[in-house]
């Protein structure tokens, strides 16, 4: 590899400032008066939630660093402590963007359209009346207010609730006390008043209420607060004699005993309940965020919920691909379809239920399958696919599912699926110590005339059908044999004792992944007319983003296609003049890996599971399958060139580590463009 020149800048960005860039783009689409009024409420409900994860996870993380005396720990040289005040400062400016959104454009559209927010102050006498006669039926009796005196120490504040902390005086004594009343969870964030298509937030009625709470009290003042805490728990596994019960623990440390990372008040709060919260937290002052609005805005999800077509874009039917179409009432045999050839599958645009779904069900069904492996990294809460699984392994099928318990914020569905598939006769295992599965495969093994034959599945979502309907995500089903083999010797790695290292076409994780990657960039740089595309959601691993450079340095053209974290900086003279990144930002989620690497005629094409990152190549389990066939890799194509076609929903990242908007100039949207390419594969039946 060439040397890398000298650059004023580190050659690398941030991974948590990318980040949050990434978060600024969705919160850029809830400004965009072009989107449809509900979408945008949905996009600020989004941005805040993507928020709180950040906090939860990657905050907490650097704050555990700065405390232990951690000193640079990034690529680019950056401390913790540089970290999180470089954080601060950004999310200041989101935050008052996302309050500004609301209050000065998305509540008063929301009003024109009938829908209004209105506060206590606003109501109508009888309004008043209807809404304390709720308060008496249905919130008083679960509310619990907490005090805060000798007798009562400080309460536990669980991540994430809503809260009001409230200062009252008994006039008898002219004593003050501190007390904690939690907005219930389990009640409607925001109460409509009937008939009228007006909502008051809950906590407002708490407030004015809370005179039936401290009867003979003054309230003196009230105001609302919310804590996020770090959910990143540690598990060591290789200690864990039972894993299943240590993630167990994990979730209960996770949700009594976890530190707090962020304190979010409204903008009024006296300094007297601000000391008081910051004391008793132990957090300092630059760890509180002050909102002008509304707290928690990723409850505005309610409103996108509402029965207002009128409000959304149109709602998209995903496309049944033609080859598994049938006769119209029953599903083509999914094993005949690929004895006749591979199968790509592009979701959301082609229908999840009608070949992911139906695949599995088929199998479970068939009297001539022996055997059904698959790994679940997420799944929905009513999930087709585990029922199937249940199914096959009632009717004396062998049926190996690999729950990855440690999907971070699905532990809990994941126990729940993996003692309900134990019960129905599946073998369950957890995967490989140390080692996070995140790969998206599946084996079935059928007896045929010819003897066994072997079916697969890869892919780069999780089998969810839930997601599937947001997440745009490629499959190959394929009947291959040497990816059969290769899926073999995988789920033996996975479910036994293996040192499985070589594998016929399969590219995995963390033995095979990185040096064959590594091999097809250097392999570009020594082809005239070297061209590389890769579409990925996250690019951060600094040995790869190394050797993008030095391809870039040997003349290859290079176009990257990252939704989120991009630690590149393309575009710098004598280091990443051949590299362009680009961002697609829209109503589905871009989450597939594409990579093609060399012009179309000779191209190599892989899909799979792993972004760019330490994590995947290093850290986890996953696996990327080469797309041979010359139709498929036409459709590959057709995905990657619409995407960099794109000027509606693209942005471009400069070698400052700038986002900009791509120019809108001909309006070509690239997924109402594939929208479009999967209803004419529909009707003409290819």
């Amino acid at each position: 590899m060439s040397a890398l020149p000298e650059i004023m800048e580190p050659r690398f960005l941030n991974r948590e400032l990318s980040w949050l860039e990434f978060n600024a783009r969705v919160l850029t689409l809830a400004e965009d008066a072009t989107q449809p009024l509900l979408d945008r409420v949905k996009f600020l409900a989004i941005y805040a939630q993507n928020l709180d994860e950040f906090f939860q996870i990657r905050v907490a993380g650097l704050q555990e660093q700065r405390d232990a005396g951690v000193g640079t720990a990034t690529p680019e040289g950056a401390t913790p402590g540089e970290q999180l005040g470089a954080i601060r400062l950004r999310v200041e400016v989101l935050r008052e963007r996302a309050d500004r959104v609301l209050a000065a454009d998305l509540l008063p559209a929301l009003e024109k359209a009938d829908i209004r927010l209105v506060t206590w102050d606003q109501l109508a006498t009888d309004e008043r009346e209807h809404l304390a006669s709720e308060f008496q039926d249905r919130i008083f009796p679960v509310l619990t207010p907490l005090s805060v005196d000798p007798a009562h120490p400080f309460p536990y504040i669980s991540s994430l609730s809503l809260n009001l902390a409230a200062v009252v005086r008994d006039p008898m004594t002219g004593g003050r006390r501190f007390a904690r009343v939690k907005v219930p969870p389990l009640l409607p964030r925001f109460l409509p008043l009937p008939g009228t298509g007006r909502f008051i937030p809950l906590e407002q009625v708490i407030a004015a209420n809370l005179g039936e709470l401290f009867p003979g009290m003054e309230i003196i003042g009230q105001h609302v607060f919310r804590i996020t805490r770090d959910a990143d728990v540690e598990l060591e596994e290789d200690e864990a004699e039972d894993l299943l019960e240590a993630v167990e623990t994990v979730l209960r440390r996770r949700r009594r005993g976890a530190t707090p990372v962020r304190l979010e008040v409204d903008s009024t709060i006296t300094e007297e309940i601000l000391g008081l919260l910051l004391r008793e937290l132990e957090l300092d002052p630059d760890e509180v965020y002050a909102a002008a609005g509304l707290l928690d805005l990723g409850a505005l999800w309610s409103f996108v919920e509402l029965d207002r077509p009128d409000l959304k874009a149109a709602a998209w039917t995903p496309v049944t691909p033609p080859r598994l179409a049938g006769d119209g009432e029953h599903p083509a045999d999914v094993f005949d379809v690929l004895r006749g050839g591979d199968l790509l599958v592009h979701h959301p645009y082609d229908s999840f239920g009608a070949s992911m779904v139906s695949f599995i069900e088929q199998a479970a069904r068939d009297p001539h399958v022996l055997a059904i492996k698959q790994t679940l990294y997420r799944t929905s809460a009513d999930s087709p696919i585990v029922r199937a699984l249940i199914r096959a392994a009632e009717a004396g099928k062998q049926v190996v599912a690999l729950v990855e318990l440690t999907a971070r914020f699905d532990e809990q569905a994941n126990i729940t699926w993996a003692r309900a598939l134990e019960q129905a006769g599946v073998h369950v295992v957890y995967g490989v110590v140390g080692l996070k599965t995140h790969a998206k495969v599946c084996l079935v093994v059928r007896r045929e005339e010819g003897g066994v034959r072997r079916y697969c599945h890869i892919g780069t979502g999780n089998y969810n059908p839930s997601t599937a309907r947001l997440y745009e995500d490629v499959g190959l089903l394929t009947a291959d044999r040497q990816l059969g083999s290769d899926l073999t010797d995988l789920f033996n790695l996975l479910t036994g004792y293996s040192r499985q290292r070589e594998y016929g076409k399969l590219l995995v994780a963390p033995v095979s992944l990185r040096p064959r990657l590594e091999e097809l960039i250097r392999e570009q740089t020594g082809l005239p007319g070297g061209r590389i595309v890769l579409k990925m959601n996250s690019l951060v691993d600094p040995d790869l983003i190394d050797a993008l450079y030095a391809a870039s340095q040997a003349g290859v053209s290079i176009d990257l296609l990252i939704r989120g974290i991009c630690c590149l900086r393309p575009g710098v003279p004598g280091l990443s003049e051949e590299i362009r990144v680009r961002s697609l930002v829209g109503r589905f989620l871009e989450h597939s890996r594409i990579f093609r690497f060399g012009t179309r005629e000779g191209a190599r094409y892989f899909i799979g599971s792993a972004d760019l990152m330490p994590r995947n190549l290093d850290r986890r389990v996953e696996a990327v399958a080469p797309v041979d066939d010359p139709a498929l890799r036409a459709r590959l194509d057709q995905i990657l060139e619409a995407s960099l076609a794109d000027d509606v929903l693209a942005w471009e990242l400069d070698a400052v580590g700038e986002w900009h908007k791509v120019v809108t100039e001909r309006g070509f949207d690239a997924q109402e463009r594939l929208m479009s390419l999967a209803t004419e594969r529909g009707r003409a039946g290819r």
